[in-house]
């Protein structure tokens, strides 16, 4: 661009902002739906990104190599097939199987329980009570499976275990229900009636939402809880891969978990398994929708805000006749009216795009105040797309005007009153 060029553009966009200036409230309604339609892109967009960086801390929390494996299809379920209700439990035996038979498995363990969508237990401590706790037998490198941080004292072990010892371990939540004042090692707690002395608690969980139930927790070793409940056959698998090899990991837990349950060659699989990564995937694919909609909804605040930016362009058109008749005739070229126009258009809708980032960066600023658990992130992006759409919406919607503009014949424009 020439010396020259550059000189007009500027001093057509002096020109727009005097004219903006002028006409402040018209303006102002004019690029609202603007403001409004990159205000949701900015929100969305932060609010997808919060929730899909405070999802992926807490899966990644429990270990990006671990194979998590389920009697059921894991993710969002409509009602179970016949088969599905008919499927048998995970065992112990599946876990060791997989441990002995997968060459690219690292280490397997399970977790034992009652019923997942029974009531939870009743966790006492003295007189005060808890509800909401879950209650586990777990293997004794089920702590490292899933990567639980020692607090204080110790996890239990494999002799823990092989005697059926009557202790537990427990999550941060439960240490804070009961033991604010006193230290918990050594203390007896009540579980259903039966009591285990607490030896160590683990340390606070990155939480997906501020709660995954992952530090209400209580953990036995397996084979005490088998003891006391002996009917409990549910189990839960988690197997982690070798570094690098997780796609091998999975085929050979398939493979092997089919043989040992006596899939039929051809049939579907009798369990489900997820991984870091598809537990990630799924959660964007849904909250993609969620997304798709409310874009489509900012898009027509958007279209609303462009119609009025060039209806009101139209407007000024008309008011400005006599001005355009006396540029043309002092030497204004067709293009210094069109870019005149166009700058001004451009200028109204990229004002409410600013003005809508600024409002969407405050509010996503506003919630990741008032809710820390949610970390609502404005992604760089959705800033440069919020503008550049904004600024595109006043260029497509200008142009009508624009060539109406310099389209108009001097000397009628002058005699125009």
């Amino acid at each position: 661009m020439n010396p020259s060029d550059r000189h007009n553009v500027r001093e057509n966009l002096v020109l727009a902002l005097d004219t903006l200036r002028g006409h402040k409230f018209r303006s102002f309604l004019t690029s609202f739906a603007v403001m409004i339609g990159v205000l949701t892109i900015i929100l969305v967009a932060s609010i997808f990104a919060g929730l899909e960086n405070n999802l992926a801390e807490a899966i990644e929390g429990f270990g990006t190599r671990n194979i998590f494996i389920y009697k059921w299809d894991p993710g969002l379920h409509g009602r179970l097939t016949r088969e599905e209700r008919m499927r048998k439990p995970l065992t112990l035996e599946d876990a060791k199987g997989l441990e002995e038979q997968c060459p690219d498995i690292e280490m397997v363990a399970a977790e034992n329980f009652v019923n997942a969508w029974g009531a939870p237990p009743s966790v006492r401590y003295k007189n005060q009570e808890m509800l909401n706790a879950q209650f586990l037998g777990a293997t004794p490198n089920d702590f490292r499976a899933v990567n639980a941080e020692l607090s204080d004292g110790r996890f239990f072990n494999e002799t823990d275990d092989l005697h059926r010892s009557n202790v537990v371990v427990i999550g941060a939540d439960v240490v804070t229900q009961f033991f604010q004042h006193e230290d918990p090692i050594g203390k007896d707690l009540s579980i259903d009636g039966h009591v285990y002395t607490i030896v160590g608690t683990i340390a606070k969980r990155k939480a997906f939402l501020g709660d995954n139930g992952a530090d209400r927790v209580a953990y036995i070793p397996y084979h005490t809880y088998k003891k006391i409940y002996p009917a409990a056959k549910e189990n839960f698998i988690i197997a982690i891969a070798y570094p690098g090899r997780m796609e091998q990991a999975i085929d050979e837990v398939v493979g092997v978990l089919r043989r040992l349950r006596h899939d039929k060659p051809g049939a579907p699989k009798s369990f489900g398994y997820a991984t870091a990564d598809s537990i990630i995937a799924q959660f964007q694919q849904i909250i993609g929708t969620v997304v798709l909609v409310s874009l489509l909804v900012s898009s027509i605040g958007l279209m609303v805000g462009g119609i009025g930016v060039m209806n009101i362009m139209l407007v000024s058109v008309t008011e400005r006749t006599r001005e355009i008749g006396v540029r043309k005739a002092i030497g204004a070229r067709r293009s210094d009216i069109i870019w005149q126009f166009l700058l001004e258009a451009m200028t109204l809708t990229g004002t409410g795009g600013v003005l809508g980032i600024l409002l969407g960066v405050t509010l996503s600023f506003l919630i990741r105040t008032a809710f820390p658990f949610f970390p609502s992130t404005v992604p760089t992006w959705s800033v440069l797309a919020g503008f550049i759409v904004a600024v595109s919406i006043g260029l497509f919607f200008g142009i009508w005007p624009a060539l109406k503009a310099s389209r108009l014949d001097p000397i009628v424009a002058l005699r125009y009153e």
